[in-house]
C-alpha cells in the first residue's frame, strides 16, 4: 500500500504504544528531542509504508490509523540531530522498535546497517551510517489484549513461599513428556507432566528466568553461542517470540494459568535496569534512536559516552518520569494482563540510584510502594549492581524481599568446612535477622539459596574446585572464582563410590539447610535431580545440553533426592517454626522462662561466649521452641502452639557424640533426618532426654520432641501411623514427618534410563 492510501488523524497522546480500538489503532510514542517521527507499517510481503505522526503533544508523538487490526506489523524512523558528543543519535535510516510493542515479529539478522554509525570508520561512533535496516529487523506488532480479568490467583503467604528459578527453555527442551513442538516454550511449560512435577514437588512458586523479549549479542552469534539466558533486553511488554510455540502471546497467559490452577505463582525475573543497546558502540534498535539522552544515563560533561553501573555497557534512566512510567506500565501489564504474582528485580541498585549514588527514597522505589497494584504483588531486589556503592544487601524497603548472598556463602563455607563460620552460620539460618531487622522488616525479608543460574548448580559445588567454562570461548576468564566449592578429591564426575556418598552427603546437608532456615527459600531447578552444567559455573551463553535438564538420565540416587526435597518442603510448611514472620530474639517467650531458641554444643549444654570465639570449632547445634510466640491457627483464628525441633550440624570431618539436651517438661526426641543415610529418613525409635547419638562428619541431622508416652515417635491423637510410600521411607511402620499423614512420594517421572551412581 501508498501512503496515500493511508488515512491517518490526530490520535490521542495514550496510551503509549499501539492500542487497537475495535475500529483501528491510535500509535503514540514519546520523544521529547526528536523532530519528525514516521510510522512505517509493513504488509505480508514485507514491504514498508511510511507516514508522518501528525500530532505532537506533551512529548509524545502520536497518530490513528483507522480500519486496521491486532497482527499489523509496525515499527518508527525518527528524525533529529546525529550529535553523539552531545547525546543525540536520531539516524532515520534505522527502524526502531517501539519500546511498548506488546509482541515483535521476525528476526534480527546481524550486519552494520544496524548500527548508527558505520562499524571500523577511523571516527567510530561519530561516523553516520545510511545503510537501511528495515528487512533484517525485527518488527512491532499491533496486539488485542483486551480488559484485564479477574482471573483467581493462588494468592501465597511469604511465610508459606518456596521459590523454584527455573528457564523456560531448558526446563523442557529434553523433556520425553513434552511434545517435541512445545519443547523449549510457554506451550511446553503448560504441559501435565511439567506442571505435575512441580506439583508433586512441593514448590509453591515458580521464579522464571527473563522471558522479555531480548536479543543475542552479535559477538556470541559470530561464534555459533547466543543469549540464553535473556538478560539482553530489547522489549519490556513483549514475551520472547522464541518461547511462543504458536507465535500468540497468550500462550504466556495460558501458561499462567495453569500453573496457578496448580496453586503455583509466578515470578519474573526481569531486566530494567538496561537494554541489549550496549555502550556508545552498539547497535541502534530502540531506544537510542527514539531520545538517547533521556532514556539512558549519560557522563555528564562527555555525552557521548554511558554511565554504566551493570557490566552491560548502559544503564537506563529511571530518574527521567517517561522512563519510569515505562517500567511501572510494563510491571502493571504483566500483573493486570498478563496475570503474574511479582517479580524479581536484576541489579536493582542500578534501579535506584539518583545523582549516581544508591538512594532507599528513589522514585522506582517510591513508586512501586504507592501503586495500588504493583504494591500487593511480590518484589524481590538482587540487591547489588556493580557500580560504587552498589552492595545494597539489607536496605532495600519494607515490603522487599532480597537476595541473600551472605546466606549462599555462608552456607557454602560452612559446609566445606571453613573455619569461623559458625557465628555467621547461626545468624543465617535463623533469618539474617543483624542484616534484616530493622523498620519492621519481617524474617522473610531474606531470600536465601545457595545456588541460583549464576554459578554453580548444587552438583557441580560439590564436584568441582574450579570453573570449567572454555565452552564459554573467553579463555575459561568469564565466571566468578570464588565459588567455595570443593570437589572431595577428584575434579569432575567419577566412579569412586566413597566420594559419590560424601557429594550426596553435602547437597543433603544444603538442600535441608536451605529449607529449614528462616526466610524465604528458592531452589535452583534440577538441583534436586542432580543436574550438572559440567563445572561451567557462566553459562549464559550455552542454549545446548549443558543447560538443559535430561530428565531421560536421572539416577536413581537423584529420584531419592527429589523426593527428600519434597519431604523437607511439606515438613517445612506443616511447621510454622520454620516459616516465622517475626525473627527469633533468644529470649524467654512471655509466660514463661523458656528460650524461643537455645545454641547447643555436642555435649548438649548451651553454648558461651568463648565457644562462639573458637574459630575451629565446626559443629553448631539449634533448638527451636514451637511455642515461641508464633503459632498455628485453626480456622477461627485460635493458637495451636508447634512441635519443638532440635537440629545438629557437624561440618567437620571427624565423629561426634552428641547428646541430647534435657527440656523442662516430658517429651522424647524423634529422628527425623540424618544425612549421613543418604535420602533416607530415619527408622529409629524416640531417644530420651541426655541420649547420645553417633553423628558422622559432614552431616546434618533433625529432631522432633514428642510427647514422652507417643513411642510411635507421633501424637497418637492427631497422627495415624503409616507405612512411609517410596524408596524415601525407610519401611512399614515409620510415622510421617508431622502430626499431619505423611506426604505421597514425589513421582519424578520419567523414569526410562535410571541409574544409581552411588
Amino acid at each position: 500500500m501508498a501512503s496515500s492510501d493511508i488515512r491517518l488523524w490526530p490520535g490521542q497522546p495514550f496510551p503509549l504504544g499501539a492500542t487497537w480500538d475495535g475500529r483501528g489503532v491510535n500509535f503514540a510514542l514519546f520523544s521529547e528531542h526528536a523532530t519528525r517521527v514516521e510510522l512505517c507499517l509493513f504488509d505480508a510481503s514485507g514491504r514498508e509504508t511510511r507516514v508522518d505522526l501528525p500530532s505532537y503533544t506533551d512529548e509524545v508523538w502520536h497518530g490513528y490509523v483507522p480500519e486496521v487490526e491486532p497482527g499489523l506489523l509496525y515499527g518508527y524512523r525518527v528524525h533529529g540531530r546525529y550529535e553523539p558528543e552531545h547525546g543525540l543519535r536520531f539516524n532515520p535510516h534505522k527502524l526502531v522498535l517501539d519500546p511498548y510493542a506488546r509482541a515483535l515479529a521476525g528476526t534480527l539478522d546481524w550486519s552494520g546497517a544496524h548500527f548508527g554509525h558505520q562499524l571500523d570508520h577511523p571516527r567510530a561512533d561519530l561516523s553516520f551510517c545510511t545503510r537501511d535496516n528495515a528487512a533484517t529487523m525485527l518488527k512491532a506488532q499491533v496486539v488485542d489484549m483486551g480488559a484485564p480479568s479477574d482471573h483467581q490467583r493462588p494468592s501465597r503467604s511469604w511465610q508459606e513461599s518456596v521459590l523454584y528459578e527455573l528457564h523456560v527453555r531448558g526446563f523442557t527442551m529434553r523433556h520425553p513428556d513434552v511434545h517435541e513442538s512445545y519443547r523449549g516454550t510457554f506451550a511446553g511449560m503448560a504441559a501435565p507432566a511439567v506442571i505435575g512435577y512441580l506439583k508433586a514437588l512441593g514448590i509453591t512458586a515458580v521464579e522464571l528466568m527473563p522471558v522479555h523479549a531480548s536479543v543475542d549479542d552479535r559477538h556470541l552469534v559470530r561464534k555459533g553461542l547466543r543469549n540464553y539466558w535473556g538478560y539482553n533486553s530489547i522489549g519490556f511488554f513483549a514475551p520472547h517470540p522464541l518461547y511462543l510455540a504458536r507465535g500468540d502471546v497468550l500462550e504466556f497467559r495460558t501458561l499462567v494459568r495453569a500453573l496457578h490452577d496448580a496453586g503455583i505463582e509466578v515470578i519474573l525475573d526481569v531486566v530494567y535496569n538496561h537494554t541489549a543497546e550496549g555502550n556508545h558502540m552498539g547497535p541502534t534498535l530502540s531506544f537510542r534512536g527514539i531520545d538517547n539522552p533521556n532514556y539512558y544515563r549519560l557522563v555528564p560533561g562527555n555525552e557521548r559516552y554511558y554511565m554504566d553501573s551493570t557490566g552491560c555497557g548502559n544503564t537506563l534512566n529511571l530518574r527521567h518520569h517517561r522512563v519510569l512510567q515505562l517500567v511501572m506500565d510494563s510491571l502493571r501489564y504483566w500483573v493486570e494482563h498478563m496475570e503474574v504474582d511479582g517479580f524479581r528485580f536484576d541489579l536493582t541498585s542500578a534501579m535506584a540510584r539518583d545523582m549516581g549514588h544508591f538512594d532507599r527514597q528513589a522514585g522506582f522505589l517510591g513508586a512501586v510502594r504507592q501503586d495500588p497494584v504493583l504494591s500487593r504483588v511480590k518484589m524481590i531486589a538482587e540487591p547489588w549492581d556493580v557500580g560504587d556503592g552498589g552492595y545494597q544487601l539489607g536496605n532495600f524497603p519494607p515490603g522487599w524481599r532480597e537476595w541473600n548472598d551472605r546466606f549462599r556463602d555462608t552456607v557454602r563455607g560452612f559446609w566445606r568446612g571453613d573455619p569461623g563460620q559458625v557465628p555467621e552460620m547461626a545468624s543465617r539460618i535463623t533469618g539474617s535477622a543483624d542484616v534484616f531487622d530493622r523498620r519492621g522488616r519481617a524474617a522473610t525479608s531474606s531470600l536465601n539459596f545457595v545456588t541460583a543460574h549464576d554459578g554453580f548448580t548444587l552438583m557441580d559445588l560439590v564436584s568441582y574446585d574450579h570453573k570449567h567454562n572454555e565452552a564459554n570461548a573467553e579463555n575459561n576468564g568469564d565466571g566468578t572464582n570464588d565459588n567455595r566449592s570443593w570437589n572431595h578429591g577428584v575434579e569432575g564426575p567419577t566412579d569412586d563410590l566413597s566420594i559419590n556418598a560424601v557429594r550426596m552427603r553435602q547437597r543433603l546437608n544444603m538442600l535441608a539447610t536451605l529449607l529449614l532456615s528462616q526466610g524465604v527459600p528458592m531452589l535452583l531447578a534440577g538441583d534436586e535431580v542432580g543436574h550438572s552444567q559440567r563445572g561451567n559455573n557462566n553459562p549464559y551463553c550455552q542454549d545446548n545440553d549443558i543447560t538443559w535438564l535430561d530428565w531421560e538420565h536421572i539416577p536413581a540416587s537423584g529420584h531419592r533426592l527429589a523426593r527428600m526435597v519434597s519431604w523437607l518442603i511439606r515438613l517445612r510448611r506443616d511447621h510454622v517454626v520454620f516459616h516465622r514472620e517475626q525473627f527469633f530474639q533468644g529470649e524467654e517467650i512471655p509466660g514463661t522462662d523458656l528460650l524461643d531458641t537455645i545454641w547447643l554444643n555436642p555435649d548438649g549444654q548451651e553454648r558461651q561466649v568463648q565457644d562462639w570465639e573458637n574459630g575451629e570449632t565446626r559443629f553448631l547445634g539449634l533448638l527451636l521452641r514451637g511455642d515461641a510466640g508464633t503459632h498455628h491457627r485453626t480456622a477461627t483464628g485460635e493458637p495451636q502452639p508447634d512441635d519443638s525441633f532440635l537440629i545438629f550440624m557437624n561440618a567437620g570431618g571427624e565423629t561426634l557424640a552428641c547428646r541430647l539436651p534435657a527440656l523442662a517438661e516430658d517429651g522424647r526426641w524423634r529422628p527425623l533426618l540424618d544425612t549421613s543415610l543418604g535420602p533416607a529418613l530415619c527408622s529409629g525409635p524416640p531417644l530420651a532426654d541426655g541420649d547420645t547419638c553417633r553423628m558422622v562428619g559432614r552431616s546434618l541431622m533433625l529432631f522432633q520432641r514428642v510427647e514422652a508416652h507417643d513411642t510411635a515417635g507421633t501424637r497418637a491423637a492427631d497422627h495415624q501411623t503409616r507405612p512411609a510410600v517410596g524408596p524415601m521411607g525407610p519401611g512399614p511402620g515409620v510415622a510421617g514427618p508431622s502430626r499431619r499423614s505423611p506426604p505421597r512420594a514425589l513421582d519424578t517421572r520419567p523414569h526410562k534410563g535410571e541409574t544409581d551412581e552411588s
